[in-house]
């Protein structure tokens, strides 16, 4: 029997009247999530009349072409043509040099009403972070309550971060530096605090006394696209598990607090990846796996191997394992295995809590295929946001007793009758509304170069050779061996959730 929801109307709140400066307004990020998560916001009555979308260009020329880029990116995106023309009259294209100081007087003309909120959103690579941030103060656009976003990532190792922090901070206050993490405004994502603190079921059962192990995957299946020149630099590592996979642990082994305050909220995520037990010098050998994609077929196609796209030789890892634990009385004892990966068989993002046998079954089990499996939690993140737990059940039938393991299934799109919005629609409202609870704080990023440097330097001096592995696979077999020689196998995934 089908349960019927009651049918739910979507929360939509106007936020302030707004100017919102997107500096690298032709880039990538900016045209395929930031302008169609503000156009969704403006058709669905979010964003209020006289707010401004200010695109910052770099070359002469450029401001003519942005509007047409924006509204063949929407119509790809799915938007209509009603849609696309509200949008673009909120589009303010505006040529500035971000290391130029003269060209910021450009934008003092066209940000010259201060009755509003206004924000910086920094799409840029991270070295022009602090000579933005500081032409931006030295023009007095960060006064009357400026508030500036800075995308990931946020240096490539903790001095560099500590660098960027250090010289923001100079020109803004913490309240007013909004650290983005795209995962943070998933819908899912978010709904990790819900599961925990609203449903007793899970909350009495969250710790190491019910819970044999966690697995945190995050897999892609693209490659390199148009980030080869950044990505050979940084590796899955520190592209990947220093934050989405980092952020991710935060919000499944955080403590209660005490509100839902931001910073109450990231207390306790700090809490957490101080935590983490350091893996440092030899033991990256045990804990750890680097893997790096060689040819094969991802979703029937052959794709090049990770140096062939690449076009020279390196050593950078597209793959990642690790063994981790939590210091913590809750945690203490159970392993959290982490895996990220380019070009592997599946694109995910789950989370999978694999819940402590019974002591005793009064079952028997006859073969291999009757014994009791262990209780699994599924947390999908992308593709087909949405829950999953497994339990054991009879099979129907009057003979003798058999039990198999079935699912209890929770798909977002089924269970809410509305559109799941994307992650950059929720984050860019709460930035304009002046929410910093999904956003990382200072000491949140520092915490967590802390624990990633030591694997880092561990891997340069133990491990600098990564594994291969074949495209359109699960990565290298070491690490399913990291995780077989405790007894446990990582989990399959199941696009179909």
């Amino acid at each position: 029997m089908q349960i019927e929801y009651p049918q739910l109307l979507p929360e939509r709140t106007p936020v302030p009247v707004f100017d919102l400066v997107i500096f690298g307004a032709t880039g990538d990020l900016a045209l395929r999530k930031l302008f169609p998560a503000l156009a969704r916001r403006l058709a669905e009555g979010v964003l209020p009349a006289g707010s401004r979308v200010v695109g910052v260009v770099r070359r002469v020329g450029s401001e003519d072409d942005l509007a047409r880029l924006v509204a063949e990116r929407l119509k790809e995106d799915g938007l209509s043509q009603r849609e696309i023309d509200a949008f673009l009259p909120m589009l303010v294209p505006v040529r500035v040099d971000a290391k130029e100081p003269d060209s910021f007087k450009e934008l003092e003309k066209v940000l010259s009403d201060g009755e509003r909120v206004r924000a910086f959103y920094l799409s840029t690579p991270p070295d022009l972070f602090v000579p933005i941030g500081r032409n931006l103060a030295l023009h007095g656009l960060l006064e009357n309550g400026g508030r500036l976003i800075l995308e990931k990532p946020l240096g490539h190792d903790l001095r560099s971060a500590r660098a960027i922090n250090g010289a923001i901070g100079e020109v803004l206050p913490e309240a007013r530096t909004y650290r983005i993490d795209h995962y943070l405004g998933k819908e899912t994502v978010q709904n990790l605090l819900v599961l925990r603190f609203a449903n007793t079921l899970f909350e009495r059962s969250w710790s190491s006394r019910d819970i044999d192990h966690v697995q945190i995957t995050c897999a892609e299946t693209v490659g390199l696209e148009k980030r080869a020149g950044y990505y050979d630099q940084v590796g899955a590592l520190r592209d990947m598990v220093q934050n989405h996979v980092l952020q991710l642990l935060c919000l499944f082994a955080i403590e209660p607090p005490n509100t839902l305050d931001a910073d109450a909220v990231r207390d306790e995520k700090v809490r957490v990846l101080r935590a983490l037990r350091p893996i440092a010098g030899s033991e990256v050998l045990t804990k750890t796996v680097r893997g790096q994609y060689g040819a094969g077929s991802v979703d029937g196609r052959p794709v090049p191997g990770y140096l062939q796209e690449l076009g020279h030789e390196s050593m950078t890892e597209t793959f990642a394992a690790l063994r981790c634990e939590l210091d913590t009385w809750r945690w203490a004892g159970v392993p959290i295995y982490l895996r990220t990966g380019k070009r592997m068989a599946e694109r995910c993002s789950e989370i999978v809590v694999t819940f402590k046998p019974v002591p005793h079954s009064i079952f028997p089990a006859r073969d291999s295929r009757t014994a009791l499996e262990a209780n699994r939690l599924i947390i999908r993140l992308q593709p087909n946001d949405g829950l999953r737990l497994q339990m054991m059940m009879k099979v129907p039938g009057s003979g003798r007793l058999k039990l198999v393991p079935r699912t209890l299934d929770l798909k977002y799109e089924t269970a809410f009758d509305m559109r799941t919005p994307d992650a950059y629609e929720r984050l860019l409202t709460d930035v304009i509304r002046g929410d910093q609870t999904l956003f990382m704080r200072r000491d949140e990023v520092e915490a967590a170069w802390s624990w990633i440097d030591p694997i880092v330097e561990g891997w340069h001096e133990y491990y600098a050779v990564p594994h291969r592995y074949q495209a359109g696979g699960w990565g290298p077999s070491q690490s399913i061996g990291m995780i077989e020689r405790e007894g446990r196998s990582w989990a399959e995934s199941d696009g179909g959730l």
